[in-house]
């Protein structure tokens, strides 16, 4: 028997449901209940519970999603599980698809080194501080970076404090009694380490992730992992990713080439030499590297965040390498596994047509502006008029707020949100912050709350 799931929606949006139910081929049974407000963002649990009608003949509920309701509350008080569906009905087909309520990113198999690399130049509690930023964006080892020809002379004493805080520290240096130190000190990595200072890590029981010495030279790095295996050392070889113009491709084969030599090694790949040092935005970097990652099974990178341009390649290594993890376990292509990387450009950024805002339009009795994005530009519409622009200062003098302080601050803010989302391809959704994935932090929120009153009521409350 196929599954049966009940709808909740409101009077705008019943028609449009309908259709995209009716066209949607997703092997369940499916009805609609209209709760009786216009808007999802007015449906709260109070008014679901008041209104429908018991008992209910579905396996599941969905709500809009941006209704404001408790929904454990819900699924005891009516025996049925209630979820939250997409914001958007355009967004229908996805969620019952790879994208929807299954959607598993918990997992991951990527061990993320995240360097400070100035670690010399800072006191032990900024660098404890720097740590615990990075831990909470996502790094699991915190490397202490030496520079070459400066001294170091509290490298003992920030790797035990970063053990005794819980964190699992390397130690990056070109200078071998600089890794004997950080070694002594507690530090459970060590990086950099060649076949002629593989010894280093031989009494301290650290792991050395291996180099090639020179540069390039996979020879000498099969010689110190055969070397490391004589002593019984586990170790992490790193062939070395070279910038793009000073040998990039040739590094990328050289990790294929090891991966084929060695089917079971541990390897790292640093990332920074791509995503510091190529003017694009880091977001896309990362995600094609982690996917080579993922491809050839490298279980290690190295994070750098120096960049501006790079401040948030943390958050972008975190999701990236669950996001490759999913799909591979999927056998699928990295699709529809959220949109964390899509910082600048959304996919499906206009979730409705020019003809399907102005058919919606035409339902409007009321005063309230209402602001979409569609291909053709920035429609604002109300009872009063239907405007579409691709420059929000041109709407001021057909909008009738000239008396009106707080309103026209709102629409003016609104507004250019909107033009900004239609110039970059981006979605908006009024009254909603922008979703520019994991390039910024989002404000956790209570969904089961209507949220408090607005901005233009505020303001009109205080000058009364």
């Amino acid at each position: 028997m196929a599954e049966r799931i009940l709808f909740l929606t409101g009077h705008l949006a019943l028609p449009r449901l309908e259709k995209m139910l009716a066209g949607l081929d997703a092997g369940f049974e499916w009805s609609i209940f209209d709760v009786g407000v216009k808007v999802a963002a007015l449906m709260t649990g109070a008014i679901i519970s008041r209104r429908l009608t018991r008992p209910v003949s579905a396996d599941r509920i969905v709500v809009p999603g941006r209704c404001r309701a408790d929904l454990d509350q819900l699924s005891a008080e009516f025996g049925v599980p209630f979820e939250r569906g997409p914001e958007e009905l355009k967004d229908l087909p996805r969620y019952f698809g790879k994208g929807g309520r299954d959607l598993d990113l918990s997992r991951h198999d990527i061990r993320m080194f995240a360097e400070i690399v100035d670690a010399s130049a800072m006191s032990v509690d900024d660098i404890l501080a720097k740590a615990a930023a990075l831990r909470d964006a996502g790094a699991d080892v915190i490397d202490i970076g030496c520079l070459p020809d400066t001294p170091f002379r509290h490298l003992e004493d920030a790797v035990r404090a970063l053990v005794d805080a819980g964190f699992t520290v390397s130690v990056d240096s070109a200078n071998p009694d600089e890794l004997r130190r950080g070694a002594r000190a507690g530090a459970q990595f060590l990086l950099s380490l060649t076949e002629s200072t593989l010894d280093i890590a031989a009494d301290t029981g650290a792991v050395p992730v291996l180099i090639p010495e020179p540069h390039g030279d996979m020879v000498s790095l099969l010689r110190a992992t055969e070397a490391a295996e004589r002593h019984g050392l586990r170790v992490i070889l790193d062939p070395i990713l070279d910038p793009i113009h000073f040998g990039f491709m040739a590094s990328l084969a050289r990790y294929a080439e090891l991966r084929r030599a060695l089917p079971d090694a541990e390897m790292l790949m640093g990332t920074g030499n791509l995503t510091e040092l190529t003017d694009a935005d880091s977001g896309g970097v990362t995600a094609t590297l982690l996917g080579i990652c993922s491809e050839l099974f490298i279980r290690n990178v190295l994070v750098v965040q120096v960049s501006p341009h790079t401040r948030r390649t943390v958050q972008e290594h975190d999701f990236a390498r669950r996001m490759m993890f999913a799909a591979r376990a999927d056998q699928s292509l990295p699709k529809d596994y959220g949109a964390a990387l899509l910082q600048l450009h959304d996919r499906a950024p206009f979730p409705n047509t020019p003809a399907e805002i102005a058919e919606l339009a035409a339902q409007v009795k009321d005063a309230n502006f209402r602001i979409e994005t569609a291909e053709d530009g920035i429609h604002v519409y109300s009872s009063k008029g239907h405007h579409v622009v691709r420059d929000a200062f041109s709407l001021f003098p057909k909008l009738g707020v000239e008396a009106d302080g707080p309103h026209a601050f709102y629409l003016g803010a609104e507004l250019m949100k909107a033009e900004i989302a239609w110039r970059l391809g981006k979605r908006y959704a009024q009254d909603e912050s922008p979703d520019w994935g994991v390039a910024v932090d989002r404000a956790t929120e209570d969904r089961t709350r209507l949220r408090e009153v607005g901005h233009t009521l505020r303001g009109t409350k205080s000058k009364g």
